[in-house]
């Protein structure tokens, strides 16, 4: 195994699409690029509270389990994240990584097109495809066909995706990931924007600052706001189960 092979870049949150590219450029574009939001199995780093946002405790834990296989970080710390992902950076620094501090700003907001979004389809897979364009943005070849929403799904990528297996192919996405897919991270105007009239589930991971929006974006728009800290469990699906067929 080479060492291009072996080193990776890691990233979390949205980080600016230029500074990836010289961080890229930097190491080399060879080296495989790694999300550290993305629960993958690597055992509790011990660094934080259990009573952490699940997400920041996967950049954490992620990284430290790959250790020197880090090449880099790119990490979003602005807006477009949250003051714990500014933590986090802040913690792989004193682990001795190298660490490159992203802060998107709205000059470099973009006008995607929300294809994934609002086109119909497996709702984990689209979800999948809208993080994916924040290291490839290009158009899709084989984009979904638009459809009408039945039901809404507000929010960012839960840790366990179990939850998003119960919605129908009808369902539209907002909240931070439709503002990923639109290439405008920081929007908070755009994350705040929901269909009046849609069934929709204001979803945020427990101990995060979003759970502020969640909770009056349901009340405002009569949806459920929903939290989960780890797993999803059978409580939490029966009630999101159960407001989607009643919707």
């Amino acid at each position: 195994m080479t060492d291009n092979q072996r080193k990776l870049i890691g990233y979390f949150g949205f980080p600016r699409r230029a500074l990836l590219r010289e961080v890229r450029e930097r190491f080399s574009e060879d080296l495989q690029l790694v999300d550290l939001d993305v629960a993958a199995g690597a055992p509790d780093s011990g660094l934080l509270p259990r009573a952490t946002c699940r997400i920041i405790a996967n950049i954490v834990d992620n990284a430290a389990h790959l250790g020197d296989r880090l090449s880099a970080v790119v990490a979003a710390v602005g807006e477009d994240k949250c003051d714990r992902g500014r933590h986090a950076a802040w913690i792989l620094k004193d682990m001795g990584l190298k660490v490159f501090e992203s802060r998107f700003p709205e000059d470099e907001f973009e006008d995607r097109e929300l294809v994934w979004s609002t086109g119909r389809g497996d709702l984990p897979g689209r979800i999948d495809r809208i993080m994916e364009t924040i290291v490839d943005p290009s158009p899709p070849a084989d984009p979904p066909v638009r459809c009408e929403p039945s039901h809404g799904f507000w929010g960012v990528p839960p840790n366990d995706f179990r939850l998003l297996e119960l919605f129908p192919e009808t369902t539209h996405i907002y909240g931070w990931i439709r503002c990923v897919e639109a290439g405008r991270p920081a929007d908070l105007d755009l994350e705040c924007m929901v269909d009046e009239g849609i069934s929709t589930v204001f979803f945020h991971q427990s101990f995060c600052a979003k759970q502020d929006l969640a909770h009056n974006l349901a009340e405002r728009y009569g949806g459920i706001a929903v939290d989960c800290h780890r797993e999803i469990n059978d409580s939490i699906l029966a009630k999101v189960e159960a407001f989607i067929k009643l919707s």
